[in-house]
């Protein structure tokens, strides 16, 4: 079992977070793994506070798939210039790419859905559901469950994450806040296709 710096250097390698935050965490826990979990708990909290802060600064991400077949755009915002400028955050904007190369989202969030297509799709589930012969009266509530999958296949941050299917893409982005300090958002994207 690690001890002192050893654990420290290594919950700070494993975790991203600050030296400080790392010893305190392994002098309450003691233990790497607790820690590790005690360290995730807090950053969370912190992600979410940062949430409602001004991200005006970021940059503009492309991949291009090597078949030359599929491009994307992305526009990811930071809080400052100086992020936008690190590794992490350009790691991040280029897995958010591949995401949206792979997966094809119609909408970077739940928010994005207008209510004319939310309503056409809930219609379609609901006759759906009608015509497979089911309770008019549960109808709603399939058509409700299929809307969650709706949201999932089409909402760029409800998507399970490509190389983490475990992740959601919102979870990824808020470990990346928690880690780097600031809030980030996906302000817009644009996918491109050859179709065949």
């Amino acid at each position: 079992m690690a001890t002192g710096m050893e654990a420290i250097k290594e919950l700070r390698a494993r975790t991203g977070a600050g030296m400080m935050d790392c010893k305190n965490a392994f002098a309450e826990c003691g233990d790497i793994e607790k820690a590790i979990d005690l360290l995730r708990e807090r950053g969370l909290a912190k992600a979410a506070k940062k949430a409602g802060r001004s991200a005006s600064e970021g940059r503009v991400f492309s991949y291009i798939h090597t078949n030359g077949k599929v491009g994307v755009l992305l526009e990811l915002n930071c809080e400052t210039d100086f992020v936008a400028k690190t590794d992490e955050f350009n790691t991040l904007g280029k897995e958010l790419c591949m995401q949206v190369a792979a997966a094809n989202p119609q909408y970077i969030a739940i928010e994005d859905v207008s209510g004319e297509d939310l309503e056409r799709e809930r219609e379609i589930y609901r006759k759906q559901a009608l015509e497979e012969g089911k309770p008019a009266h549960i109808v709603d509530k399939i058509a409700d469950g299929k809307i969650n999958s709706f949201y999932e296949d089409n909402c760029l941050l409800e998507q399970n994450y490509i190389r983490e299917p475990k992740t959601k893409v919102k979870d990824l982005i808020v470990a990346e806040i928690a880690k780097m300090g600031e809030n980030i958002v996906v302000r817009r994207m644009a996918r491109f296709a050859i179709e065949a």
